[in-house]
């Protein structure tokens, strides 16, 4: 499938189609840039409609110290909370969208402007500078490097080919939205009655 079909399959739905199959669905999965609001939108979203929320970062990724788990175990761990009834996961990995998109009855790409992105990693540094944020697995301090300032700030352009690609592989019966603004988030919250 070519780049331009691919994205033509994952224009997605509109916010309030997207409210209705979150409201009705079990499982939604979460994807996009780190800094973009995923992690927020997911936990928000989570509380309101009292679904478990997994993270990619705590759940499977990170061990201690920022240590990535082997490939293996973490395909073996998704394909074990994947197998609930009732969840949202956030977190991209398209490796996984094999397991993943099928199993959801929603995707919500958080596909925000590279600038929202940088703003969100440079602010939750600060935030919580010295301590392991909510999202993330325990000992893994907040940190800032180079390496992750450039992934993503090329996200975009050297990701998101990969993500409309699996997509449109992985997805055709899983109805995508694509959430491009601090504002689509409040709509979509608003919709849904949960505090944004």
């Amino acid at each position: 499938m070519t780049n331009i079909h691919a994205e033509a399959a994952t224009q997605g739905i509109g916010l309030g189609v997207a409210a209705d199959v979150i409201r009705r669905g079990d499982r939604i999965l979460v994807i996009g840039c780190s800094g973009g609001g995923k992690s927020t939108l997911s936990m928000k979203i989570a509380e309101h409609l009292g679904l478990a929320y997994i993270s990619i970062d705590r759940d499977i990724l990170w061990l201690p110290g920022w240590v990535q788990r082997e490939r293996g175990e973490q395909r073996r761990i998704i394909e074990e909370l994947i197998a609930r009834d009732r969840w949202i996961m956030d977190g991209t990995n398209p490796s996984t969208f094999d397991i993943r998109v099928p199993r959801s009855d929603l995707v919500i790409w958080v596909r925000m402007p590279r600038y929202i992105c940088v703003w969100g990693i440079l602010s939750r540094w600060v935030r919580h500078y010295g301590r392991t944020r909510p999202d993330m697995a325990p000992g893994c301090r907040e940190k800032m490097d180079i390496e992750f300032f450039r992934f993503v700030w090329t996200f975009e352009k050297r990701f998101a080919w990969r993500i409309v690609e699996g997509l449109a592989r992985h997805g055709q019966d899983t109805p995508v939205l694509v959430v491009k603004s601090r504002r689509d988030m409040r709509d979509l919250l608003d919709l849904l009655g949960a505090r944004a």
